[in-house]
């Protein structure tokens, strides 16, 4: 059996999963915190339709039910109103149900409290993520893409599954962290499988159908998180989320059988349009660079710096966005489903339009080297002038407007950013390096949080992400040189 355009068909599963590695690793960020509403009535009977709240006069408190039947009892000074006080809205969610934010504290210290502890667990899960990223990269480069995207799939989506066991802010971390070390395999897989099934003209367009994957995933993150929250609460919301993934091996092991050279499903016209394409496959010493000899070429510090300043930009939406529009916009649980995939819209087509034209350039006679840096330069021009815009939006919808254009920036650039490793090194070198930047980015990232739980403004932290662009583009044209491959 021959199968057309087979290569499309691998970058295919590897946008699904990375679909699916978004929407495990939004589940904690989405029901971390929420505005549940209920609507006030003078007396409760039975099992309520709608959530539904009763001021206790005697006792001066509010007494919740939800439309499951769950109760809370809550005093004035812990909620809030809307609709002319006919509607009460009550902070919920995982930090609330394990008891990890203090429910006696005012809401704005509860708020702090909660942004500042999930900052910690995602320092934690980002500590896994950027070891995970140094050493998935040289698996991946060991076993394959093949053997490689299994071992990190199972370990996260069993890590998502377990998470359902959490019972306080320690094994929460602990879950996290091991989710860390699965996720983080993928985004040096998949710059390795770019570099074995297409062409060098193609591989940007290729990275920029993966990173538009991570967009999609964004995108369908607090829907379908959220959705599944109302309807079957967080544990089980984690349990199903968390399969997904380990159902993806099944048809990831029957279609990517072997590399494209030797693949029994590619036709003899796409692969040898794969290989003759492929600067790299001149090479016969296809030995692995070390570390120390990859950390010693002032050109791979073009990935390494770049993605440590500019990754920043994308962890910090990802991690705070769903609390920023819950508290600076007080947008309830459906509100907020609705309005926070806008931003990574934006993100995906940053993402296949900025691997689109960089592989435009090279069609029209543009060197690699003015391609990439082209495109890195558009891209990083586009995220300032957003970032600031945004932070001074007065209500949400242009907020995350403006957002969808900060992203999209930020996608334009760094897809050029992940293929810049393949179009240095060869085969067995472009997942160490691009495991290098991806630790790197880690560290960036790290940075930036500890920094966020220094700066109580919103409006503040999020403006101050607009300085991280131009620091990456700099360091990226001062130490990339002339981008090709680097000959030994």
């Amino acid at each position: 059996m021959k199968v057309k355009g087979l290569r499309w068909w691998i970058i295919g599963l590897i946008m699904l999963i990375t679909i699916i590695n978004y929407l495990d690793r939004g589940t904690l960020n989405y029901m971390w915190v929420a505005n549940i509403e209920y609507a006030l009535v003078d007396e409760i009977s039975g099992q309520p339709a709608e959530n539904q709240a009763q001021y206790i006069e005697e006792e001066n408190v509010y007494r919740l039910v939800s439309k499951k039947g769950v109760e809370i009892i809550r005093k004035p000074e812990f909620v809030n109103f809307k609709n002319n006080n006919k509607t009460l809205v009550n902070r919920e969610g995982i930090a609330y149900d394990l008891n990890i934010v203090d429910k006696t504290l005012p809401p704005e210290e509860a708020s702090k409290q909660a942004k500042d502890i999930l900052g910690t667990i995602t320092i934690f899960f980002m500590i896994a993520y950027g070891i995970s990223q140094l050493f998935s990269g040289k698996l991946y480069d060991k076993i394959g893409t093949r053997k490689g995207f299994v071992v990190s799939v199972l370990l996260w989506g069993i890590a998502d599954a377990l998470t359902s066991l959490a019972r306080g802010k320690f094994s929460l971390t602990a879950f996290r962290m091991m989710l860390g070390l699965g996720e983080a395999g993928p985004w040096p897989g998949a710059t390795k499988s770019n570099a074995e099934w297409f062409p060098q003209k193609e591989r940007a367009f290729a990275q920029g159908l993966f990173n538009s994957a991570a967009s999609i995933g964004s995108i369908l993150a607090p829907i379908v998180i959220l959705m599944l929250y109302i309807s079957v609460g967080w544990k089980i919301t984690f349990i199903i989320v968390g399969g997904m993934g380990i159902l993806w091996i099944i048809p990831w092991l029957i279609v990517n059988k072997k590399e494209p050279k030797d693949h029994p499903w590619i036709t003899e016209k796409e692969k040898e349009y794969i290989l003759s394409g492929q600067p790299e496959a001149a090479v016969t010493n296809n030995r692995g660079k070390s570390w120390k000899e990859l950390l010693s070429n002032k050109k791979n510090y073009s990935v390494i710096l770049g993605r440590f300043f500019l990754d920043p930009i994308w962890w910090m939406f990802v991690t705070f966005l769903p609390m920023y529009l819950v508290e600076q916009f007080q947008l309830n649980i459906k509100e907020l489903a609705f309005s926070a995939w806008v931003p990574y819209t934006g993100a995906m087509i940053g993402s296949l339009s900025g691997g689109w034209f960089s592989g435009y350039l090279i069609r029209k006679g543009k060197t690699v080297d003015k391609a990439r840096k082209t495109a890195i330069l558009l891209g990083g021009c586009i995220i300032v002038p957003a970032v600031i815009a945004s932070v001074l939006a007065q209500n949400a919808i242009l907020a995350v407007i403006l957002m969808a254009f900060v992203l999209g920036g930020f996608q334009f650039a760094m897809t050029n950013i992940q293929t810049i490793p393949s179009d240095l090194h060869t085969g067995k070198s472009v997942g160490s390096l691009a495991g290098l930047g991806g630790a790197a980015a880690v560290l960036g990232t790290v940075l930036a949080i500890l920094f966020a739980g220094e700066i109580s403004s919103w409006t503040l932290l999020f403006g101050l992400l607009a300085a991280l662009a131009p620091l990456s583009l700099l360091s990226i044209y001062l130490t990339a040189g002339k981008i090709e491959q680097i000959k030994d």
